[in-house]
Formats: structure tokens, C-alpha cells, sequence
């Protein structure tokens, strides 16, 4: 993985919707709209509703529609369980 990424994980029960290297990714949480880039501190925050937008180094970027669930960044990788 390249330095300017992270392994970033969006689950939902059964289901993984992404699962690979992100250049960054932007998550509507209960504290407001955030982006997280490589190497991000360490963070646990909830999701609201809103739209999870994932940048990789494809042209476009990738979208997923979030009600609620449970984010956490660690280690150089960002998971959302949703």
C-alpha cells in the first residue's frame, strides 16, 4: 500500500461494500461532516445519515448511503460498520 493511503473497510451486517486503499474518505458522523487522509489519528465516533464518499486512486469516487453505525480509525485503516 502506497504511503499516501489507508486500508479502509464500509461493512453492514453480511455485507461488504469496500474493502481496499483509499487516498480518502469523507463520513457524515454525529460531530459533523469529517475527511480522513493516511495516517489519521486515532478516532471512535458514531455515523448519521448522509453519504459516505471514498476516494481511491480510480477517477471516480465511490458512494454509500449510511443511516447510522459506528466508525473507527487505527493503525492506518478506518473501518465503518454500518
Amino acid at each position: 500500500m502506497a504511503q499516501d493511503t489507508f486500508h479502509l473497510i464500509v461493512a453492514s451486517v453480511g455485507e461488504t461494500l469496500f474493502d481496499g486503499a483509499a487516498t480518502s474518505v469523507t463520513f457524515p458522523t454525529s460531530g459533523g461532516e469529517i475527511t480522513v487522509l493516511a495516517h489519521h489519528e486515532p478516532l471512535v465516533s458514531t455515523l448519521k445519515t448522509g453519504k459516505i464518499t471514498v476516494r481511491t486512486s480510480a477517477a471516480e469516487p465511490k458512494h454509500f448511503d449510511v443511516t447510522n453505525g459506528v466508525l473507527e480509525i487505527a493503525g492506518n485503516r478506518a473501518v465503518a460498520l454500518l
